[in-house]
């Protein structure tokens, strides 16, 4: 971390302790291969990195944590299960006697003595019922408390701790839900590529506290706009998505569109100072799923898309539609 001027945050330790155990191959080839290829660990590199690989270390000691204790439980309940079997088994055999005793010729004393001992021994067995009882809901509500931690930890390893939208594994998995949904309904599904202009100049300028600032008022943008089906989500870096369901090609532009013009009106204000720091601006890429797609296809056209809006001023919105027509064009 010295050698590449890593700044000791909790945060990168906790990544650079996972890379150092080696319990995480993939985050150890993927720095591997960033410092052979001498890649700056900028800040936004080092939170994309943690986004894609600490929420799995995350869920995996969850997922330990509430491995031990449904074992602990199953344990214990069956402990108590066991009890409840000889306690049972005691009472049957009581009952038993009981029934053998009166088959002959009692006296008045005895039989009081017999039902004295019959009653005694059915409030008891009664009693331990009502103990087995509140035990059994007990280890219910211990139950739920352990779906509730597993929930809460699966809808954690799919956000983004940044921005708060889905993340790059969620994007993933929604994408590849929203082709399924497209196939079953013979519906379209739309992708948008966006990407933050000049992000590199607000880190270097303002630091990357304020880059943070940046990321977050994109995202907002993007979840004030991307409602109900859709999914808005980062895809790493400056880079963000939107998978948008049952929406055609041009619905897609008219959107994008409306999201870009939503980021460029807002004002990127330093929050210890008041001042404004200046306007940003993002650039969309924008397709459409076809027959033949692939999920890597669909964003491969995506982002062909974005490198012409960035290569052609920024700022503006560029479509697979317009692409085609500047190939046919040419």
């Amino acid at each position: 971390m010295a050698d590449w001027n890593i700044a000791p945050t909790p945060e990168n330790y906790e990544l650079f302790y996972v890379y150092a155990t080696g319990n995480n191959p993939a985050l150890a080839k993927t720095i591997e291969g960033m410092v052979k290829a001498r890649i700056s660990f900028t800040h936004a590199v080092l939170q994309d990195l943690s986004s894609r690989f600490l929420p799995h270390e995350r869920t995996v000691q969850t997922m330990d944590d509430v491995g031990v204790g449904i074992s602990s439980m199953i344990d214990a309940m069956l402990t108590k299960l066991e009890k409840a079997g000889k306690d049972a088994g005691e009472y049957g055999r009581t009952l038993s006697a009981a029934s053998g005793e009166l088959g002959g010729t009692q006296s008045p004393a005895a039989m009081a003595k017999l039902v004295d001992r019959l009653v005694g021994a059915t409030q008891a067995m009664e009693n331990r019922a009502k103990v087995l009882e509140s035990e059994l809901q007990r280890s219910s509500n211990q139950v739920n408390e352990l779906k509730t931690q597993l929930d809460t930890v699966r809808k954690e390893s799919r956000l983004d701790p940044l921005t708060n939208l889905a993340n790059r594994k969620a994007f993933d998995l929604e994408l590849q839900a929203a082709i399924e949904d497209a196939r079953e309904t013979n519906t379209s599904v739309a992708l948008m590529m966006c990407d933050i202009d000049h992000f590199k100049r607000f880190n270097d300028t303002w630091g990357h506290q304020t880059g943070d600032q940046v990321l977050r008022l994109v995202s907002n943008c993007l979840s004030e706009n991307v409602k109900g089906r859709d999914t808005a989500a980062r895809y790493g870096g400056e880079e963000f998505v939107v998978i948008l369901r049952r929406t055609e090609l041009v619905g897609a532009k008219k959107l994008a569109t409306q999201i870009r013009c939503n980021v460029e009106n807002k004002k990127l204000v330093k929050k210890s100072t008041g001042d404004i720091l200046g306007t940003i601006t993002i650039s969309i890429g924008v397709s459409e799923l076809k027959k033949n797609d692939t999920a890597e296809l669909l964003v491969q056209r995506a982002d062909r898309c974005l490198y012409k809006a960035k290569n052609t001023g920024r700022n503006r919105v560029v479509a697979e539609d317009e692409l085609l027509a500047a190939s046919n064009a040419a």
